[in-house]
């Protein structure tokens, strides 16, 4: 199961990181005013540079293209959690493999659970797929308080994610409030613009089937009104059996459904066979900024996302 099997050795880097301590590696230092801002994920910290501005110093810890269930540890992690003022997790247990360790080992008290500077930006967003009754591992990695991915729908949660940094970042800095209103506001005209243009480009294809590789994708299809009905994985995390693939198939081709979305750190080999066999397209989707170099921004994950949407759904009409 792939969400259990951890890819990190936190005794190595810990060691690392002691080590450069002990060898006088400089922590980086507080000469400025910024807010040093750390973010579980890409998506998170260009959430959090639009409102921040030039008052915060924001970086992730996972990249775009990575898989954020899973982060390999680095001793330079441990060195950027300890100099953060503020933490800003996806929570429902996304991180579980990796990032709890990071911020124990960082020694840092102001980013421990709990502690003023962790922020779980999962409380102020809209929660999908709660599972009901009781969750077990046969059922793969599904996540007992929800689906994490829920930063790809811009109304409902990019802005209230963003409207809950607005109001952390002025509780710690209230000198500074105003500019973070002005710099909310100011993204929250210019995203519900941009929504309104990603809307009407979506919706010709209103109600259009699809599958996806694994369940990151539901709060996205629910805003642009997509109805994903199956999935390359037969249970979250756990790699496509050939019974499963030959489901998948049969499922297609009853429905009619052409489009395969993959995220860019699943293997491909799967989603193209069973795309040969249905007549389909498999598109690689990014869920995350940065996931392709052009992907700089919270505003072009989403004009990203629908071009190939759109070229994926008129190749296949």
């Amino acid at each position: 199961m792939r969400h259990r099997k951890t890819h990190m050795r936190f005794g190595a880097v810990t060691a690392a990181f002691a080590l450069l301590v002990m060898l006088g590696a400089p922590l980086p230092g507080r000469a400025d005013s910024k807010l040093q801002v750390m973010t579980a994920t890409t998506d998170l910290a260009a959430l959090a540079e639009e409102v921040g501005g030039d008052k915060v110093s924001v970086e992730s810890v996972a990249r775009g293209y990575q898989d954020p269930h899973f982060v390999e540890a680095k001793p330079s992690f441990l060195l950027k959690l300890r100099k953060a003022d503020l933490l800003i997790v996806v929570g429902l247990q996304l991180e579980i493999g990796w990032l709890p360790p990071l911020i124990t080992q960082s020694g840092n008290p102001r980013i421990q659970i709990a502690a003023p500077g962790y922020f779980d930006a999962s409380q102020y967003a809209q929660i999908l797929e709660i599972p009901t009754g009781q969750v077990t591992r046969a059922e793969g990695d599904v996540h007992p308080l929800g689906n994490p991915h829920y930063w790809l729908d811009p109304e409902n949660d990019g802005l209230r994610i963003a409207k809950a940094i607005q109001n952390k970042l002025s509780e710690m800095r209230p000198a500074d409030a105003a500019y973070f209103a002005q710099r909310y506001a100011s993204f929250e005209q210019r995203l519900r613009q941009a929504d309104q243009r990603w809307l009407a480009e979506m919706k010709p294809y209103a109600g259009r089937k699809i599958v996806t590789y694994h369940r990151s994708w539901p709060n996205f299809a629910k805003h642009f009104n997509l109805d994903v009905v199956g999935y390359v994985e037969p249970r979250p995390g756990i790699p496509p059996s050939p019974q499963h693939t030959l489901q998948l198939i049969g499922q297609m081709k009853r429905e009619g459904v052409k489009i395969i979305a993959v995220e860019p750190y699943f293997d491909l080999k799967t989603p193209n066979a069973v795309a040969r066999e249905t007549g389909g397209l498999v598109v690689v989707l990014m869920p995350s900024v940065g996931g392709d170099k052009e992907i700089t921004d919270y505003f072009k994950l989403f004009d990203y996302d629908i071009a190939k949407l759109k070229q994926a759904f008129d190749a296949t009409r």
